[in-house]
């Protein structure tokens, strides 16, 4: 695959960036190594190899779900910086 300067400017402007000429000139560099890179990967012979599902062998590795001793409601919010009498408050980070 030849990685062309028009992809580059797609690529920037699908991901919402904008770059100089010297960065496409890097950016197309470093694509073009890592479709060297994935190209190679398929010249490895994978007949009879199991895809990997998991990094380990063992699954399901979770602690029993006990109830165990935890803090009230009062103490948790007692060294809050805003609260109500049941939560704690943040500020506002979406407005309508």
């Amino acid at each position: 695959m030849v990685v062309t300067d028009e992809m580059v400017e797609k690529l920037a402007y699908l991901s919402r960036l904008s770059f100089n000429d010297q960065e496409k000139k890097e950016i197309r560099s470093d694509l073009e190594q890592l479709i060297a890179f994935v190209d190679k990967l398929k010249e490895i012979d994978v007949d009879g190899v199991e895809p990997l599902i998991h990094m380990s062998r063992e699954q399901k590795i979770l602690r029993p779900d006990i109830i165990e001793g935890s803090v009230s409601r009062e103490e948790a919010l007692k060294n809050a910086p805003a609260s109500t009498t049941e939560f704690f408050t943040v500020p506002r980070v979406i407005k309508k």
